[in-house]
């Protein structure tokens, strides 16, 4: 069946002008809001604060070995590292006393193993939040280690009265492969949107990996009971629901950073994304909201391009507005990639872009219908 000219070309302008508005909404993605991370400066603070550093570890012994001393040889002030053994099989009391021996800061509390029982990471968390001493809090993992000995002094740096969050980047280890290479860019997006939304005034998320906040903002949201069925959710939820624009700072110097053990397999990923993302449909309306937005408008953006080029309909504008959708994004990218300590992905930006529609669809599918996992490690 044909369609009369007239309808033909009124449907090849309409493809064309929703490619034109899916383009112009990522250039205000990228230029506006993720661009902000690129010129983003904050004045640090004079007033020191005491710290309590909170790590929960479940048979991370090893972790805790490589890890912790980089943590405990901290050149903050006045801190203290609260490590909480969370139901450990391994030598982890073990490393944890030797450590004391040597670091009279470190503290430690266990949680004993029982069969009629069955608990997440948010218990070991409260335990941990309870036991320590001071009020500013920060978190953790024991397979993560600070990039530098300045690692507290630069959080430290955005504790102010007003303040009661600081979100920090927590990065993985570079390895070769393009497993590796893929999950560089999925940590380096997923960062320049929550460090991004926040500096607009829009906090929604943070990453457990590097986080603080007050122990009385933890008190005062009634800890982690409104999700504490869920596994995930101790960071990113725990901001989505107490972040504001007023009270929510950001920390990205080089310093500041945190290393984590990458996965080495694609179905290992896989699991912990999952996890990962099991909370985003809990978010405030206008965080999903937002976060959708985006990849819907990618997913037009390169549809209705696909369509435009099969069908020879406006050549010239629809490739030169392409090339200026690319540009500016490979420039946001590369800014960020700087100020995030990030490299060797730039030029498998546009190759990953349209890949993490698929894959992130796809998590999203797998958790709907995937059995969830009962234990937090």
């Amino acid at each position: 069946m044909f369609l009369p000219t007239p309808v033909l070309e009124f449907l090849r302008e309409g493809i064309f002008g929703l490619f034109l508005t899916a383009a112009l909404g990522q250039l205000v993605y990228y230029l506006v809001l993720f661009g902000r991370l690129t010129y983003y400066k904050r004045i640090p603070q004079l007033k020191k604060f005491p710290i309590s550093v909170i790590i929960c570890a479940r048979n991370e012994a090893e972790n805790l070995r490589k890890n912790l001393p980089a943590v405990l040889s901290q050149k903050h002030e006045n801190f203290e590292v609260v490590v909480v053994n969370d139901c450990s099989s391994d030598d982890t009391d073990e490393v944890l006393d030797a450590l004391k021996k040597k670091y009279p800061h470190l503290r430690t509390t266990s949680i004993v193993p029982d069969s009629k029982f069955t608990h997440g990471k948010k218990l070991a968390l409260t335990i941990g939040i309870k036991a320590s001493t001071h009020e500013w809090l920060v978190f953790t993992d024991a397979d993560c280690r600070p990039v530098s000995d300045q690692w507290l002094n630069r959080l430290q740096d955005n504790f102010t009265d007003k303040n009661q969050l600081v979100l920090g980047y927590g990065a993985y280890e570079t390895r070769k492969g393009l497993l590796n290479k893929y999950l560089q860019f999925d940590t380096l997006m997923i960062a320049v949107q929550y460090l991004s939304y926040a500096i607009a005034g829009i906090p929604y998320m943070g990453v457990g990996r590097n986080l603080a906040y007050r122990k009385s903002l933890f008190y005062k949201n009634k800890g982690f009971a409104s999700h504490y069925g869920l596994l995930s959710g101790d960071d990113d939820l725990f901001v989505n629901e107490t972040a504001t624009r007023e009270n929510t700072a950001v920390e990205f110097h080089p310093d500041s950073h945190t290393l984590s053990i990458p996965e080495l397999s694609w179905k290992a990923w896989f699991t912990q994304k999952c996890r990962h993302m099991s909370t985003s449909g809990r978010y405030k309306p206008k965080h999903i909201f937002l976060l959708g937005l985006e990849p819907l408008l990618r997913l037009v953006f390169y549809f209705t391009f696909c369509y435009l080029i099969v069908l020879k309909i406006h050549i010239v504008p629809t490739v030169s507005i392409f090339g200026i959708r690319l540009i500016s994004q490979l420039l946001i990218m590369k800014l960020s990639m700087r100020r995030l300590s990030v490299s060797g992905i730039l030029f498998l930006v546009p190759v990953f872009d349209l890949f993490s529609l698929f894959i992130n669809l796809y998590t999203h599918l797998a958790n709907r219908f995937r059995r969830k996992p009962k234990r937090w490690k």
